[in-house]
């Protein structure tokens, strides 16, 4: 009964830190929208490819990552000096999906080279730099399919070109299934990573810094 009364008394002591912590990460949140459309006003950034308002893009936007949590990233597409609006939504697109797939890459070139090379040798770099390029380009089609366009804002250079950013919200769990799916094509034509299939099929199912 002691130790029940401790642990109680533990939890009331405890319960308005976590209400304050809560207020607080409200607040930063809010805070964090306001300067983001701030920006986007000062640098005359428009929501572009919907009829709703850019403060309710990003308020959805917002409540979308804390419904995911620490599964739930952000990942962003980015096109320059573009004359044609629809194809620099187009090239935002391919760009988030080519950045997601060089991360995937690095990081898994990374851990290969830290894990597997401290204790063999590799001898054939040339048919693992293959692999690693392959891997790439088997992540960058499976992950497109996972990932979920937020909005998109769009920048009139004055010139006739146009500049475009595009938010895209994925789940860690379903970018973990593309990388799984985009690891067994790049390996189906790579005996060399296939003599450290586990390893790297270990590697490849961690997750990574975006």
């Amino acid at each position: 009964m002691k130790k029940f009364l401790m642990l109680l008394i533990a939890a009331c002591l405890m319960a308005p830190v976590y209400a304050d912590s809560a207020k607080d990460l409200k607040k930063a949140k809010e805070k964090e929208k306001k300067e983001k459309m701030k920006e986007y006003k000062k640098e005359g950034w428009k929501l572009f490819g919907s009829s709703r308002t850019l403060d309710v893009k990003l308020l959805e936007h917002y409540q979308k990552l804390e419904e995911l949590g620490a599964d739930g990233h952000e990942i962003v597409g980015i096109a320059t000096n573009v004359k044609s609006k629809s194809t620099a939504h187009q090239r935002a697109i391919t760009d988030a999906a080519t950045s997601y797939a060089q991360a995937a890459g690095r990081t898994l070139k990374g851990r290969i080279l830290q894990d597997i090379a401290d204790n063999e040798s590799l001898d054939d770099e040339a048919a693992f730099n293959h692999f690693y390029a392959a891997f790439e380009s088997q992540v960058e089609k499976e992950i497109q399919g996972e990932m979920e366009e937020s909005y998109s804002v769009i920048h009139d250079n004055g010139n006739g070109t146009y500049d475009l950013q595009t938010f895209f919200i994925v789940s860690e769990g379903q970018a973990s299934r593309a990388r799984m799916r985009a690891l067994e094509n790049a390996m189906k034509e790579s005996e060399v990573a296939q003599q450290h299939a586990q390893k790297i099929s270990d590697f490849v199912k961690a997750g990574f810094d975006y």
